[in-house]
């Protein structure tokens, strides 16, 4: 990693502090320029009539040749025009689902002094953060979160994850051994409907593959509408799939012109493409801008795992995906070299993509 991500630019402030303190105005540093702002008109319009697509993955696994060809269209349909889709009858168990997020819910009710001990640094993230981006002065989004390394075992280390609620440490492993697997299975679906081998873009991935969780939480906000919980982005990395809180929704979809706020389903996953399967696709799958909108009145807690290539994997389109007509749109470039750019600027729209474009 570079030296500059070595220590945060300036004192990290805990969002969640500044909340529970009572303020009726938001520093100006959480303050959003106007055409980044939510316009609460807009977003319920376009949610009112249309949201992102609803998979039932038991499909796949039917003994009706028919009803897996068509969920596995769903998918490709959803991958190419979305970059977004809700996954219900997944394979992950509810109940674990349910306690991992409680605990987590139970963690950011700790008290401060407590969650400061696993207080993180730019160089990796792990712990409990504040901030995304390293630049003085950027703008803030109204959020804190925890940030913790799965993958690959090399690089996990439990002795970062809290002990406190007592379960959080065991939960957080079974969860994300069984949201893994789950990437495994998508990833090989994504391959066969791409054209490709089965195990083309596990492959390309790399053996070592990371596998990594920010458990966000958005608190109360008493000016929503002049900030974010997180700022539009597409996802640097491969997959991200996330358990959102069903009690408020949070997550806002670009579609077109239009921001359309997600309708969680109980029990279900949203899955989201990265940036780097928009690379191996050629552009065919698509990563799309996405933030999240905050709340007056309730607070959130999700939980996002991203399934990465390894870091040192050069990643560049598949070449049986590139042709005369549609030639390679983007340079290689490895996954460590990528996310340094988000490390470093925080969340920018489509712009770290968009610098890989081919200039042939």
């Amino acid at each position: 990693m570079l030296n500059c991500l070595n220590s945060w630019p300036e004192p990290v402030t805990r969002v969640q502090h500044l909340s529970e303190t009572g303020i009726r105005v938001i520093p100006d540093r959480y303050v959003k320029k106007p055409s980044d702002r939510p316009t609460f008109l807009q977003q319920a319009a376009a949610a009112s009539q249309i949201d992102i697509p609803v998979v039932d993955m038991q499909g796949l696994w039917s003994g009706d040749a028919e009803i897996r060809r068509r969920t596995a269209s769903l998918i490709d349909g959803a991958c190419r025009e979305w970059g977004f889709f809700q996954v219900v009858n997944h394979g992950v168990s509810h109940e674990l689902m349910g306690r991992t997020r409680e605990t987590w819910r139970e963690f950011f009710k700790l008290p401060l002094e407590m969650k400061q001990r696993y207080a993180n640094e730019p160089s990796t993230y792990e712990g409990y953060g504040s901030r995304l981006g390293v630049e003085k002065g950027i703008s803030l989004d109204w959020s804190d979160y925890f940030f913790f390394h799965y993958l690959p075992i090399g690089i996990r280390d439990e002795n970062k994850w809290p002990t406190q609620p007592d379960s959080c440490r065991q939960l957080m492993g079974e969860y994300s051994r069984q949201v893994v697997e789950l990437c495994g299975k998508l990833m090989n679906i994504f391959s066969t409907n791409l054209g490709l081998k089965e195990d083309y873009l596990q492959k390309a991935f790399g053996e070592d593959l990371g596998a990594c969780m920010r458990v966000n939480y958005y608190p109360k906000c008493p000016q929503p509408d002049l900030t974010l919980g997180l700022s539009a982005h597409s996802d640097p990395g491969g997959m991200t799939i996330l358990f959102p809180d069903e009690n408020v929704s949070g997550l806002q979809v670009r579609y077109g012109d239009n921001w359309v706020t997600v309708k969680p389903i109980p029990n279900a996953f949203i899955v989201n493409l990265g940036d780097q399967l928009q690379v191996l696709s050629n552009a065919i799958y698509k990563s799309v801008e996405h933030r999240v909108i905050v709340n007056s009145e309730k607070e959130r807690v999700s939980l996002a795992l991203f399934y990465n290539p390894k870091g040192e994997m050069v990643i560049k389109p598949a070449e049986q995906l590139v042709t005369a007509e549609q030639p390679p749109l983007y340079q290689p470039t490895t996954f460590n070299e990528y996310r340094l750019y988000m490390r470093t600027k925080g969340p920018s729209g489509k712009s770290q993509v968009e610098s890989l474009e081919s200039t042939k």
